[in-house]
């Protein structure tokens, strides 16, 4: 069996995570406690026939002292032989309020004398020993349901290789992705947006790759950021690493970032590895 573990803050996005893999033929539960994780297991393990893959959702309504114990949930369902994996969703603060106003929904620990921020807070520290074991953090503020879905069906439902890696481009004038594992920084590389001519495009447009692809700046870092990423994912994979997302920004997140995303992934996937794109700062359709 395969247990994944679906947790997170409120308005996350949890509900469409374990949506996303139950229309993946995963068997999922919702608001399970998590005293209850290794019993649950051990019944489907034994079914017949056997369930080999659940999804389970784990959030703040639990009991505080499961959520302690989580730690030892954990060894239990080691000793039962039960490989497990946990996806954590989140999202910034500001966006959890956004939701939960723009919802009319009450907060699931929020009380008349506890603010929609100060549940918020709280949520956090309540699951921040979750978040921590986590082998996949999803911060789910730029997404739609739709990309959340795309998301879970490609990174967890539909994962074959034993290391799922995902390249993401994004501008540093809208923050880090708070889910990335390495960052690289091509800010360097000779900006088109100083282009009239080129600033509507994106560096999925001929007319960006062939502006970088004129300067060997480009090629010298893609060539360097593609050694470093083919070099150490191994390693990665070798420390029991499931996921791995790689983070290249530049500005705006655009133009250079792009280019250097999509040529990296035509590289990797030329030497065999399997991996996803995300272009944080681009329509879906793009």
């Amino acid at each position: 069996m395969k247990l994944t573990i679906i947790s997170g803050r409120s308005g996350s996005g949890k509900t469409t995570a374990l949506q996303a893999l139950e229309d993946q033929g995963f068997y999922c539960v919702d608001n399970l406690p998590a005293g209850m994780l290794p019993t649950l297991a051990k019944q489907l393990s034994e079914g017949e026939p056997p369930i080999e893959r659940v999804a389970v959702g784990i959030d703040a309504r639990n009991l505080p002292a499961q959520l302690l114990a989580f730690d030892n949930i954990l060894e239990a369902l080691n000793e039962q032989q039960v490989g497990s994996e946990i996806i954590y969703l989140d999202a910034d603060d500001h966006t959890l309020q956004t939701r939960f106003s723009a919802t009319r929904r009450r907060h699931p620990l929020g009380t008349g004398e506890r603010s929609l921020a100060d549940a918020i807070g709280h949520e956090r520290e309540l699951l921040a020993n979750i978040r921590q074991r986590a082998d996949l953090v999803i911060d789910s503020s730029n997404h739609d349901v739709h990309t959340l879905r795309n998301l879970m069906r490609e990174r967890v439902a539909r994962r074959e290789a034993a290391l799922s890696l995902q390249l993401e481009s994004f501008g540093f004038k809208n923050g880090l992705p708070t889910d990335a594992d390495l960052v690289f920084d091509v800010r360097v590389l000779p900006n088109p947006h100083w282009h009239a001519d080129l600033r509507p495009f994106t560096g999925k447009d001929d007319c960006i790759i062939d502006f970088l692809s004129q300067h060997q700046a480009s090629h010298d870092m893609l060539k360097d950021i593609g050694d470093f990423v083919a070099r150490w994912l191994p390693a990665f994979a070798h420390s029991d690493r499931s996921y791995v997302t790689v983070a290249i920004g530049c500005t705006g997140g655009r133009h250079r970032s792009v280019f250097i995303t999509e040529q990296l992934a035509w590289t990797l996937r030329a030497k065999g590895i399997a991996l996803q794109v995300r272009h944080r700062e681009l329509p879906r359709e793009q």
